[in-house]
């Protein structure tokens, strides 16, 4: 994970990212001025960008946000508006998948509370999803009341305050994925692509080749 600044130039151009991998997801924002966060996430590619802030779907009209380039292990790439206007201080947060720690990833909704399964190979303590081709908000689920179940919910591009779920439990955080278990159309609206980002409750003990409880 990196955060770093830069200054707006209006042309296409590189940032340098610090990560040494290539980033599998990328939010930025003007500090500046009032502009959207622009989102990629490696199963939306280059030439789409997403906005937190807002309950849109993917767009791809305009694909030059990231120069329809993939960013590298070393940089990834601006282009002449979005997130780059001439003169504006920006912000940018990157994220690698790390095995055992992090997962970004895609899963399709069946509009049922007997949900997608999705597989991360550990349990996860938080999960972020988006519908990509539906106008639904960003859901992160919250308080883990019982042994699996997770009852309610926030959106980061709302003002509320966190919600309980109708109809039970948002997902259940297993030992290595989550599972939906709520009809709503924010989690599993059927047909529609999700995108998620997930991280563990307890990385592995053998991530970057260490004993994690060391």
């Amino acid at each position: 994970f990196s955060i770093g600044t830069f200054t707006g130039t209006g042309s296409n151009g590189s940032i340098g990212h610090g990560l040494g991998k290539v980033p599998a997801m990328i939010i930025a924002k003007s500090r500046s001025h009032s502009d959207n966060w622009f989102v990629y996430h490696q199963d939306l590619g280059a030439n789409a960008y997403i906005m937190l802030n807002s309950t849109n779907q993917v767009d791809s009209s305009n694909s030059t946000v990231w120069q329809n380039v993939a960013p590298t292990s070393s940089v990834f790439y601006s282009s002449t508006g979005g997130y780059n206007d001439s003169g504006e201080s920006l912000v940018f947060y990157c994220w690698a998948e790390i095995p055992g720690y992090s997962k970004f990833g895609s899963y399709t909704g069946n509009g049922s509370s007997d949900g997608p399964y999705v597989h991360l190979g550990f349990k996860p303590a938080f999960v972020m999803v988006k519908s990509t081709n539906a106008s639904e908000h960003w859901n992160i689920p919250v308080d883990t009341y019982s042994y699996n179940g997770v009852d309610k919910t926030i959106s980061p591009n709302l003002t509320n305050a966190e919600r309980d779920m109708s109809g039970g439990d948002a997902m259940d955080f297993l030992s290595n994925g989550f599972k939906i278990r709520n009809s709503d159309n924010n989690y599993v609206n059927s047909g529609k692509t999700f995108i998620y980002m997930a991280f563990a409750e307890q990385p592995s003990k053998t991530m970057f080749g260490l004993d994690a409880n060391a």
